[in-house]
């Protein structure tokens, strides 16, 4: 039987690169790991710490991210841990970013302290949370 060694990655598709990567390197602070062209268009894997974010960019393009409903399954955010969603949060909003939700105190408070929400270049909605203590 095979073991599980962690979580890998997290698979997005974006409508311009230099933007999701000026968005999650820049003012999230996610590393680069590889930036490359194949046939289809381009793919960049970033380092979240504890797992990466795969981005591809079709030849094509790719259209806004669409919110899925409730009555939908599909990814619904992305979540990125910090010491400071207040902090993190004041940073996005000066230099501009989508806010969906204003920091406030996490429901689930046994695995969260602090949340806020906000949206990527492409619309994706990105979730910030400090880390209930201890966890």
């Amino acid at each position: 039987m095979s073991r599980l060694l962690g979580f890998e990655h997290v698979g997005t598709t974006t409508g311009d690169m230099d933007a999701s990567i000026a968005f999650y390197c820049d003012l999230l602070g996610l590393k680069l790991r590889l930036r490359k062209a194949n046939e289809g268009g381009e793919v960049a894997f970033l380092d979240a710490g504890g797992g990466m974010l795969e981005i591809v960019a079709p030849k094509a393009g790719a259209g806004r991210f669409r919110d899925v409903p409730m009555s939908e399954a599909g990814m619904r955010h992305l979540t990125l841990a910090y010491d400071s969603v207040d902090a993190m949060f004041e940073m996005l909003e000066a230099r501009g970013v989508e806010i969906v939700e204003r920091p406030r105190d996490a429901h689930n408070t046994e695995m969260v302290r602090r949340v806020a929400f906000v949206r990527d270049p492409d619309g994706i909605i990105v979730e910030l949370i400090e880390r209930t203590p201890g966890r």
